[in-house]
C-alpha cells in the first residue's frame, strides 16, 4: 500500500471517536464481516489505527476509498436520540408507576439521564436520583451510585432494549471523576506499555534527577534511571486518569510446610480486603518507585488497573 494511503487511514480513524469506530466502519462497508470481528476496540486508538492499516492493504484500499470513510464519518447519524429517549422512558414506567425521567444533551453527543424513583404508592423522591450519562451507539454508560439496588437491573434493562444494543457491558470501576472513567472505557488515556521511542536522551526530560550532584556516586545515578525509565515505560509522560481507590478482595487457602493446627485444618479459604486510597491514585502509584517507596517495576496489580477498566478485583487461588 502507497504510504500516502496508509497515513490517510491513519488520520482518519485517529479523529473518530472510540464509540463511533464500528458504527463508522460498518457505514463505510468496505472492510467485510470476517474482517470487522478481528477489530479489537479495547486497545490504543494508534494501535487499531495499525490494524485497520492492515486489514485495508489485505483488500487494497486506494486514497478515494479513503476519502469515503472520512465523507462518511461527517454524514452518518445512525442514532435516533429522540427515539432512544422515548423508548427508555417507557420502559421505566412501564415497570414502575412513579418515576421521573429527564434528559439533557450534551456537546459530545453523550446524553445525561436523570432518574428520580418512587414506588407503587409514593411519589418520585426528588432528593435521591440516580444520574446516567449514555455515549450514543456503545454498550457503556455512566451511573451513579442507587440508594435502590433492585432498580440496578431495570436501568441496565432499559438501556439494553432502547440503545439496541445485546448487553451494556458491567464493568468494577468507580471513581468521582466522569471524565476519567470516559478516559480508561474509551482509551482515551496515554499509559504506555510498550518501550518508548521517544529520541530524547533521559537525562534531557525533567524526571527530577540531580546529576550535577557530584556526591552521587555512578551506581546510584544508573539505578535511578533504571527506575524512571521503567516508569515512564509503564504509566507513560501523560496524565494517569484520576481515581480514588483500587480494592482488592483476597481469598487463599493456607498453606504451611507443617503439618497440622488449626488454620491448616481450616477447609474455608482465608479472606482480607486491602484497598488503597488517594485522591489521585494512579498519579501517587507512579510516584512511588521513582520517590524510593517501592521498587520498580511495581506489580501489574497495581499498574494494570486503566489497561482492565477496574478497580475492584478478586483474586483467589488458581
Amino acid at each position: 500500500m502507497d504510504e500516502t494511503v496508509a497515513e490517510f487511514i491513519r488520520r482518519t480513524i485517529l479523529k473518530i471517536p472510540m464509540y463511533e469506530m464500528m458504527t463508522i466502519l460498518k457505514a463505510w462497508d468496505f472492510l467485510s464481516e470476517n474482517q470487522l470481528q478481528t477489530v479489537n476496540l479495547r486497545q490504543r486508538k494508534e494501535c487499531l489505527a495499525q490494524d485497520l492499516i492492515l486489514l485495508c492493504e489485505e483488500k487494497r484500499a486506494s486514497a478515494s476509498e479513503v476519502a469515503l470513510l472520512d465523507i462518511v464519518y461527517e454524514d452518518v447519524d445512525l442514532f435516533d436520540m429522540e427515539q432512544f429517549k422515548s423508548s427508555f422512558k417507557k420502559i421505566l414506567q412501564r415497570a414502575l408507576k412513579n418515576v421521573m425521567v429527564s434528559f439533557k444533551d450534551t456537546e459530545d453527543k453523550a446524553v445525561w439521564i436523570r432518574v428520580a424513583w418512587g414506588t407503587q404508592n409514593s411519589k418520585p423522591n426528588q432528593y435521591k436520583p440516580t444520574y446516567v450519562v449514555y455515549h450514543p451507539q456503545t454498550p457503556y454508560a455512566f451511573m451513579s451510585s442507587c440508594s435502590l439496588k433492585s432498580t440496578v437491573p431495570l436501568l441496565g434493562q432499559a438501556l439494553m432494549v432502547a440503545s439496541k444494543h445485546h448487553q451494556i457491558v458491567k464493568m468494577d470501576l468507580r471513581s468521582r471523576h466522569l471524565d476519567s472513567l470516559k478516559a480508561i472505557v474509551f482509551k482515551q488515556y496515554n499509559q504506555t506499555f510498550e518501550n518508548h521511542s521517544s529520541t530524547i536522551p533521559l537525562q534531557e526530560r525533567n524526571l527530577g534527577l540531580n546529576i550535577m550532584d557530584s556526591r552521587i556516586i555512578h551506581e546510584n545515578t544508573i539505578e535511578k534511571e533504571r527506575v524512571q525509565r521503567i516508569t515512564q515505560e509503564t504509566f507513560g509522560d501523560y496524565p494517569q486518569p484520576q481515581l480514588e481507590f483500587a480494592q482488592y478482595k483476597l481469598e487463599t487457602k493456607f498453606k504451611s510446610d507443617v503439618h497440622g493446627g488449626i488454620l491448616a485444618e481450616r477447609e474455608e479459604p482465608l479472606r482480607c480486603l486491602v484497598k488503597f486510597s488517594s485522591p489521585h491514585l494512579l498519579e501517587a502509584l507512579k510516584s512511588l518507585a521513582p520517590a524510593g517507596v517501592a521498587d520498580a517495576p511495581l506489580s501489574p496489580l497495581l499498574t494494570c488497573i486503566p489497561s482492565k477498566g477496574k478497580n475492584y478485583f478478586k483474586i483467589r487461588d488458581k
